[in-house]
């Protein structure tokens, strides 16, 4: 089953997340995530892509039932996979906006931490990685883009209190940059993507890679004692009872 669509307008590419009413991750589409920006990577007619979902949610995050009946190892290596993609893609030569349609939790924070820019729309939505909240952590990766993104400081407060935040609050200290209307949010990521496609490409993906690179390597070279660590919490007996009451209509 296909959980990824890609539309094209011109030099922009939008790359879709549509599995269920919320979009929640698991194997298969973490893979067709990355099939896709692999095959948008190596079309030159594409300048710059913009992330978005289909429906109220940008994406709930892992698929929480599915992993239930996953021994630790097959975790560990779904968590594995998952770390490569978006280090895959917070290094991607590239513009990526991401252009976050409704709420954006757990991993599907961590995929629009890895973009270049963060569009969110205004009302309900909530952003948050949210994991202390049902007791589990982080992985090293997250912490180090989140950081980037926001400073030391506020990540702290993030990755602490597990809070939801609205959008407009997202903004005031940079886990979003621009908030928009429901009926403007793929106008100004359109906007925000043609601006960065202007830049010479070979320009723009150096400057990133000099931005980004070093933070990288401190992703992968701190990423597996962390996943580890991760799955070691989440097969604890307190998280393992807060997992089994999270559901996904």
């Amino acid at each position: 089953m296909d959980f990824i669509e890609v539309q094209k307008r011109k030099a922009i590419a939008v790359l879709m997340l549509r599995r269920g009413k919320v979009n929640a991750l698991n194997g298969a589409m973490v893979d067709q995530i990355r099939q896709s920006l692999k095959a948008l990577e190596g079309d030159p007619e594409t300048r710059s892509i913009i992330i978005t979902g289909v429906g109220k949610f940008f994406s709930f995050g892992f698929d929480i039932p599915k992993f239930l009946s996953f021994t630790k190892d097959q975790f560990a290596e779904y968590l594995t996979n998952f770390a490569d993609l978006y280090t895959y893609l917070f290094l991607y030569p590239k513009p990526v906006v991401a252009a976050l349609n409704g709420h954006t939790i757990a991993g599907g924070c961590m995929l629009a931490l890895a973009c270049d820019s963060r569009v969110m729309v205004a009302g309900k939505a909530k952003i948050s990685l949210n994991e202390i909240a049902f007791g589990s952590t982080v992985f090293a990766g997250s912490t180090e883009m989140l950081r980037f993104c926001v400073g030391s400081a506020n990540a702290s407060k993030v990755l602490y209190s597990g809070a939801m935040y609205p959008a407009e609050e997202a903004m005031s200290f940079g886990l979003v940059d621009e908030v928009a209307t429901e009926f403007d949010l793929m106008d100004v990521a359109f906007n925000m993507a043609a601006a960065l496609a202007s830049k010479h490409p070979p320009a723009f993906a150096s400057i990133k890679s000099l931005l980004r690179r070093s933070i990288a390597e401190e992703m992968i070279r701190r990423e597996r004692a962390s996943i580890m660590e991760l799955v070691d919490i989440w097969y604890s007996e307190n998280t393992w009872a807060n997992l089994q009451d999270i559901k996904i209509l």
